[in-house]
């Protein structure tokens, strides 16, 4: 085999040069100077390196792999190029006067104007298709009075405590679960006032033992009221998602839940479109029942991010009620694609608004 002598060989800046061409689409700028290039290594004209995400969930991982494949192959010298690709979730930035969370890097609420949007479908289907992707994840189910994540999940088994006296989630598809439905009679009603409904929140945060944890997940109950404010003042949250539906009135319910969190300056990671679609089981064809496209218009009006969009998609209702989550039973479905979409926007999203806290402006 033909070798260049050694005068020709690459050097590291070379390498680093080439690379810092490569840029992330969604945090836009280069590959060297976010840090994602580790362990680089030079050895008769083998190059390998470990190539560092923000999120196991990167929809263009590959891509990027390509193209720092393809820059470093281009140059005298190189005669092979050996790229790892790995992964490590950045923790949000640590606010004053908020709960702190050991080992949860990103707390990220999903919200609703209104109920009856599908909100806890999309938190769970999200969650567990975090996870899929290798995240650690947690669901954190807040909505006080329709606990209704554990019937979701196919989990009704009553968490334990460990030594210290904390509460140890359940544990199902991958993703640490604690709800009010797992602690109480799930036919008995909820009736508590506000000041219960914040203590609850409270004692989720701090008393379960969350452990290592990339996201945490939090399904907030509907609209604006205690549950909400309790979180949003009291944790470090990365971040909110908002469900809406298809329906240009959704647009009103939409800002009410927009301004509370700007009120409490929690970033808005964007908004999902619940039941954008009939999707017919047996043809495929499509049909838009609700009209369609008003989340999407909702976003561009309030300059928020649109994640994506899931179909009313009959198994969606059915595999909830089953307890076994869509992207778990129908994983090559359109409907679980659109969830695997989204929860790679999220966890873009979330990258996008850390950058900021842990990467000097250039």
């Amino acid at each position: 085999m033909f070798r260049r002598q050694s005068r020709d060989r690459v050097s590291v800046q070379e390498v680093l040069q080439a690379l810092s061409t490569v840029v992330d689409p969604d945090l836009k700028r280069d590959i060297v100077s976010l840090g994602f290039v580790k362990n680089l290594r030079l050895q008769d004209g083998r190059v390998s390196f470990d190539l560092e995400l923000t999120t196991p969930a990167c929809p263009l991982k590959e891509v990027m792999k390509q193209a720092a494949e393809e820059v470093v192959s281009a140059l005298p010298g190189v005669e092979e190029v050996r790229i790892n690709l790995t992964a490590r979730v950045r923790p949000g930035p640590s606010l004053p006067q908020r709960v702190a969370l050991p080992g949860v890097r990103n707390l990220i609420a999903v919200a609703s104007g209104k109920g009856g949007v599908g909100k806890s479908t999309v938190a769970s289907n999200l969650t567990v298709a975090l996870a899929q992707t290798g995240a650690q994840v947690g669901l954190m189910d807040a909505d006080i009075y329709g606990p209704n994540v554990p019937i979701m999940l196919g989990e009704h088994r009553r968490p334990g405590t460990n030594p210290q006296g904390q509460i140890v989630p359940l544990e199902k598809y991958g993703v640490r679960l604690m709800s009010l439905g797992l602690l109480t009679d799930e036919r008995a009603p909820v009736i508590w006032r506000g000041p219960l409904v914040s203590k609850m929140v409270q004692e989720f945060l701090t008393r379960v033992a969350w452990g290592e944890l990339d996201y945490l997940i939090v399904d907030l109950p509907p609209g604006t009221g205690d549950a909400q404010l309790t979180l949003a003042q009291s944790a470090p949250l990365s971040g909110a998602i908002i469900v809406t539906t298809p329906q240009e009135v959704a647009l009103e319910d939409v800002i009410r839940a927009l301004r509370m969190f700007q009120r409490v300056e929690v970033p808005l990671l964007g908004l999902v479109e619940n039941m954008s679609y009939y999707l017919c089981p047996h043809c495929g064809q499509r049909a838009e029942i609700f009209r369609h496209g008003g989340g999407r218009r909702a976003a561009e009006q309030l300059g928020l991010p649109f994640l994506g969009e899931i179909p009313l998609d009959p198994e969606i209702c059915l595999t909830g009620d089953q307890g076994t989550p869509l992207v778990v039973t129908h994983p090559q479905s359109p409907s679980a694609q659109a969830f695997r979409e989204i929860a790679s926007a999220v966890a873009a999203q979330v990258s996008i608004v850390n950058l900021t806290a842990h990467v000097p402006s250039s």
